[in-house]
């Protein structure tokens, strides 16, 4: 199934003269007559209860200036499981669990009132004739609404929240945006993981979480082990598939308090779809600024030019404050002392980077603590592996959160996942929705699919490169074509061969290519080059010839030929 064709549904929230007065309609809707519009007054019960969230599970009372939050020190050796018992049945509601549940039903029944309620059941019914998942985004164009928990809306007591459906997928989203470009298409999981400050400094010494200075060169030391320790949870996650989903490779590329320079510098160096920060960060005008060393900082606005450019699919932000919008304090004497302090619009870091082309951007409305944030990481990271679309993978690490954390805890609501309206949420491309699902496939373009193999020069053992890609390494259970280990140098998972896709009405040809993300390389020989013009791809993307000859891991190791309109076959075989 193409993520494109996914029936989608928008709606817009957009204040009126009148004070408490809103507007909502649909901006996008999968039938004509679904384009509806309502107007509905916000309620003094709603904000009771708004109010009532803020003093139980905020970490500042809004609208003030936030707080700097401390971020504790991650023990290295933590790695924390992805399954765990339910909670226990018949267990008391808390107060905290029945205001979450209060708050919820309340803002479904404000927002999916009268005929909109009619456009998302008929939208819906629309998916299931299809057997699809309806995607459902909401854009808030009031800034002082854009801080309320939408993801916790609930349809009834207990119906599962909006946003932990995997059927009704949830994001939010901005109608002020540039276009997207035609986005690469990819088939690795490759991440640039940046650790900046873990809090403002003080004078050249960072303060940890236990409130004592320590010098910076301990913070950086620590900071080293985080990324390691967030690396290795990374490229471990795509272990195991969600619903039996296959599974690929992930790389993941660490800088540890760059400079602005150092961090561009690597983006334009190296092909990733998703960027990662970890720090601290504080809103600002121009999308918050993320604090990346001393006396070092970016905001969001420059910050989304080298990632638009560097085509980057998905940023992800654990630092505080990344999805909440900035404050101003106006001059107004007529008005109240607390009233103040206003939104800005658009001005926090999801939406600065939608509106300038990234495509999707996951951020933390409120603090999260060390070990939430690890938790949603890994199963996040996994579901990503397992090549579903973005919103569903936020529901599947969403879900794992309230497993983990109960549902009446704040942290499953934490995370908010912003959607350009033209994404698909595709950051993988799906194999089996790919023009190389099946062997002999023919394309829109009339061009046949080319069978491809791999051939030993050793042995003549040929392996089919299955449905145009194929893993390679040294694991039995995570790779197609598995080396033994007497071949120095071949990585657990050391390279991918497949194949892509050309654009549409272009001339060019189905093509193979082979991406490395081992430690030592992979070594290759075109045809036509003498034999001692061989070179080492690292960590790179390269295209494959008919005849090119290849040596995973060492340049000592047995040669391969990849070859094309071959009739073989191997099911997982080792040489």
């Amino acid at each position: 199934m193409s993520l494109s064709e996914i029936p989608c549904l928008n709606l817009a929230i957009a204040p009126l003269r009148t004070a408490n007065h809103y507007a909502v309609h649909v901006t996008q809707a999968p039938y004509p007559g679904g384009y509806v519009l309502h107007d509905c007054l916000w309620s003094d019960n709603l904000q009771h209860l708004w109010l009532g969230w803020q003093e139980m599970f905020s970490a500042r009372s809004l609208p003030d200036v936030p707080q700097v939050s401390q971020v504790d020190e991650l023990p290295p050796d933590l790695v924390l499981p992805l399954e765990t018992p339910p909670p226990t049945p018949g267990a008391p509601v808390s107060q905290s669990g029945r205001l979450m549940q209060s708050l919820g039903m309340s803002l479904w029944q404000w927002l999916f009132d009268g005929p909109i309620q009619g456009s998302l059941n008929h939208s819906q019914g629309i998916a299931m004739g299809q057997s699809k998942p309806l995607r459902l985004r909401l854009e808030v164009r009031d800034p002082n609404l854009v801080a309320l928990p939408w993801e916790i809306m609930q349809d009834g007591a207990g119906k599962q929240p909006i946003s932990l459906q995997q059927q009704l997928l949830f994001s939010r989203t901005t109608s002020d945006v540039r276009s997207l470009p035609e986005l690469r298409s990819d088939n690795i999981l490759k991440i640039l993981l940046v650790l900046g400050q873990d809090s403002e400094p003080v004078s050249g010494f960072s303060q940890s979480s236990a409130n004592t200075v320590q010098p910076e060169t301990l913070q950086t030391l620590q900071l080293e082990q985080e990324a390691n320790v967030l690396a290795h949870l990374l490229t471990t996650s795509g272990s195991s598939g969600i619903g039996g989903a296959t599974i690929t490779p992930c790389q993941v590329d660490t800088l540890v308090q760059p400079t602005p320079a150092a961090l561009i510098s690597q983006l334009e160096k190296q092909t990733y779809n998703v960027f990662f920060y970890a720090g601290h960060g504080v809103p600002a005008p121009d999308g918050g600024l993320l604090f990346l060393r001393p006396a070092m900082t970016l905001n969001g606005t420059e910050l989304a030019q080298v990632l638009t450019r560097c085509q980057v699919k998905l940023a992800v932000f654990n630092a505080c404050w990344g999805a909440q919008p900035d404050h101003e304090t106006i001059a107004d004497s007529t008005v109240a002392p607390e009233s103040r302090s206003q939104a800005m619009p658009r001005s926090s870091l999801a939406e600065v980077l939608i509106h300038h082309g990234v495509p999707a951007v996951l951020g933390m409305r409120d603090s999260i603590t060390d070990e939430e944030a690890l938790s949603f990481i890994q199963a996040f990271a996994r579901a990503l592996s397992g090549r579903v679309p973005i919103d569903q993978a936020v529901a599947v690490a969403r879900q794992h959160l309230l497993t983990l954390y109960r549902f009446n805890q704040q942290a499953w609501t934490l995370p908010v996942l912003y959607m350009h309206p033209e994404f698909d949420g595709e950051l993988l491309q799906p194999l089996e929705g790919s023009l190389t699902a099946m062997p002999g496939l023919i394309t829109r373009l009339g061009q046949p699919k080319p069978d491809a193999a791999l051939r030993s020069l050793v042995t003549a053992k040929v392996w089919h490169i299955q449905s145009g890609f194929m893993r390679v390494g040294r694991d039995r259970g995570e790779n197609d074509l598995v080396l033994q280990e007497d071949q120095g140098g071949v990585s657990r998972k050391h390279a991918v061969i497949f194949c892509r896709q050309p654009q549409p009405n272009s001339n060019e040809a189905i093509s193979y290519f082979l991406e490395d993300f081992s430690r030592f390389g992979t070594w290759m020989l075109e045809p036509g080059l003498g034999s001692r013009n061989w070179r080492k791809v690292h960590r790179q993307e390269v295209p494959l010839q008919p005849g090119t000859q290849l040596k995973f891991g060492s340049s000592q190791n047995e040669v391969l030929e990849f070859t094309t309109s071959l009739d073989a076959s191997s099911a997982r075989p080792t040489i």
